[in-house]
């Protein structure tokens, strides 16, 4: 798999929270998620009690939405991206290897009861106006935009 340009992957290193948009249906929800990034298997990890809506929701549908962005008014600062992809709460193997890299991040989650998910990105849409206005990145897990 190619990985995003140094550019995305710096960017998302550099934040924490991240939106997520579910839907199930007619129901729509997002909700605003702490993160850590694995580079290796382009993927966010982050935790939610499973009855949250929007995790109750990723439950029936997997496919989910959502961004991370700088938030700032001058234009030329101006810098986010929009993905999409699959999640799934972590179990096994996958779930040691996600929980340390989570706590390694987050300490303080340590004492928190919830699930750790994960969340596949297969498409990402990156704005960086510090590059010229309206420059768009792009990168796939297919390596089809």
């Amino acid at each position: 798999m190619k990985l995003p340009s140094k550019r995305i992957l710096k960017f998302i290193r550099n934040h924490h929270v991240l939106t997520l948009a579910t839907s199930v249906d007619d129901s729509i929800w997002c909700a605003s998620c702490f993160y850590a990034f694995d580079e290796k298997s382009m993927c966010f990890i982050f935790t939610s009690d499973i009855e949250t809506k929007h995790a109750e929701q990723a439950n029936k549908n997997s496919n989910v939405a959502g961004n991370i962005y700088l938030e700032t008014k001058i234009i030329g600062k101006i810098r986010g991206i929009q993905f999409s992809g699959r999640t799934e709460i972590a179990k096994g193997d996958i779930l040691k290897y996600a929980k340390k890299k989570y706590l390694i991040r987050f300490p303080f989650a340590i004492l928190a009861k919830t699930a750790i998910w994960i969340l596949y990105i297969d498409y990402i849409k990156m704005t960086d106006n510090s590059l010229s206005f309206g420059k768009k990145l792009k990168w796939s897990r297919s390596d089809e935009y």
